[in-house]
């Protein structure tokens, strides 16, 4: 293992993290899009990520190897005055479960922070080894 591959391999874990929370934010932003009920109404989307492996078999991270939308029926919603109402007065709603975003968010968030404090102690170490002697 080299010097810096904690680093290298913290800075993959906060990029997957931060590609989790942009995925969030943008889920909790269309929470409440409705579209019409011919369109295929917003899904949100869930990062998968994996180990990074190198060729040798060890381990180099994280990352994100697709994006996927959530299944699952969209809830019909009776809402005459709607513009976009079918005939019958019901819209299409998102399929957004907020509260299991503001969780993921979280975690998100927690993610984000222990890896970024893996790299700042780390940086913090190699400096004070380099103080070593003076």
């Amino acid at each position: 293992m080299g010097a810096f591959d904690a680093i290298d391999i913290a800075q993959t874990g906060a990029d997957v993290s931060q590609l989790w929370l942009e995925a969030i934010a943008h889920n909790i932003a269309n929470v409440n899009t409705i579209r019409s009920a011919d369109e295929e109404p917003f899904r949100a989307k869930l990062v998968h990520a994996e180990e990074a492996i190198n060729g040798a078999g060890v381990g180099e991270g994280a990352r994100a190897i697709q994006i996927l939308e959530s299944q699952g029926d969209p809830m019909w919603v009776f809402d005459p005055e709607h513009p976009l109402a079918t005939e019958e007065g019901y819209v299409v709603r998102p399929v957004v479960d907020l509260a299991k975003e503001m969780a993921d968010m979280i975690a998100a968030q927690r993610s984000y922070q222990m890896n970024l404090q893996v790299i700042k102690t780390n940086e913090e170490t190699y400096q004070a080894a380099l103080r070593i002697g003076r």
